[in-house]
């Protein structure tokens, strides 16, 4: 049985939170499957190590309708990539009709998809009410990365057990969604006035200045930057931290799903969706506001409680 998923959803921590359910599939075909995503969701590069994964097929669709696969010719031109696999079946994570339709000219018979026209739900509970239906048994909403051990131990050997690691999820998909990098510096040398540390400063290079920011402060000559890394290349690094601290981003995922423990800060997205699903997430929400509450246009960030964040993580390291 050949079994594709499609999963159109742009972000690191999207390809992440839909791990579970992909993980499911493989399981219950008792075969490695493929994955059709888009390139900024970095699953080649997450899934690198995945032996449930057999391909990842790019997914090239974007948002201004210049990628290869957008208007007619990118649907024909992706249908006729799709149909040379010869899949026996489809796992479709979308109500759109662009890709029942997809599946139907690229010649898959089965085909399972998300109610059609659904509206935006919370997307843990989507993904997880429709695998279960499809696959009736229960699944954890709780991800895994796999990351290969030896990837794993050599990091090890490379760091001192006299420092705990801590990886800081400075960026974000917005300023609104964002922490004030100055908080981090603060953060930072309080948090090394207690426990002497090392920090990983999760971002890429259009990150840039916030992470110059942190390595020209005083705290910069504890810190290892992760902008000229490849995704796959900081797999091995968060999973030997001992604790991340950011915002709701998809280095919070990431560090979730490598069962690291994780204060994750959400001033303006929806904690219900984003926050609840794995037991390793640790939530701090806006001054004021509930977990319920604080959702898109919260615009809370000024505040979150310094206190609180450096209480919370004293008592994670201690």
């Amino acid at each position: 049985m050949k079994v594709l998923v499609i999963q159109p959803k742009i972000g690191m921590g999207d390809m992440v939170i839909y791990l579970p359910y992909i993980h499911a599939i493989s399981k219950y075909y008792r075969s490695s499957i493929s994955i059709l995503a888009k390139n900024n969701s970095r699953a080649k590069e997450l899934l690198i190590d995945d032996d449930n994964i057999s391909e990842i097929l790019i997914l090239d669709r974007l948002s201004d309708k210049s990628g290869s696969h957008d208007g007619v010719r990118g649907f024909l031109k992706l249908a006729k990539e799709i149909k040379s696999k010869h899949f026996d079946k489809v796992f479709i994570f979308s109500s759109s009709l662009r890709y029942f339709l997809l599946a139907k000219y690229a010649g898959v018979k089965n085909i399972s998809q998300y109610p059609l026209f659904q509206k935006n739900d919370n997307l843990v509970n989507s993904a997880k009410i429709f695998i279960e239906n499809e696959l009736n048994t229960i699944v954890t909403t709780q991800p895994l990365l796999n990351v290969k051990e030896t990837k794993i131990e050599n990091f090890k050997k490379k760091i001192s057990k006299d420092f705990k690691h801590i990886c800081l999820g400075i960026s974000a998909s917005g300023p609104t969604k964002r922490w004030d990098v100055i908080n981090y510096i603060n953060l930072c040398k309080k948090i090394n006035s207690t426990f002497p540390c090392k920090f990983y400063l999760a971002g890429g290079r259009e990150d840039k200045e916030l992470i110059n920011e942190i390595l020209n402060s005083n705290i910069g000559s504890k810190c290892m930057s992760f902008e000229n890394l490849k995704i796959s290349e900081t797999l091995p690094i968060i999973k030997n931290c001992d604790l991340y601290i950011g915002n709701d981003t998809g280095w919070l995922h990431i560090a979730a799903s490598l069962e690291i423990k994780c204060i994750a800060l959400f001033m303006d997205s929806p904690v219900m969706a984003y926050g609840k699903y794995s037991k390793y997430i640790s939530v701090i929400i806006p001054e004021g506001e509930s977990e319920e509450t604080t959702t898109h246009n919260t615009f809370g960030k000024d505040k979150i409680l310094f206190d609180e964040v450096f209480s919370k993580a004293n008592q994670f390291l201690d």
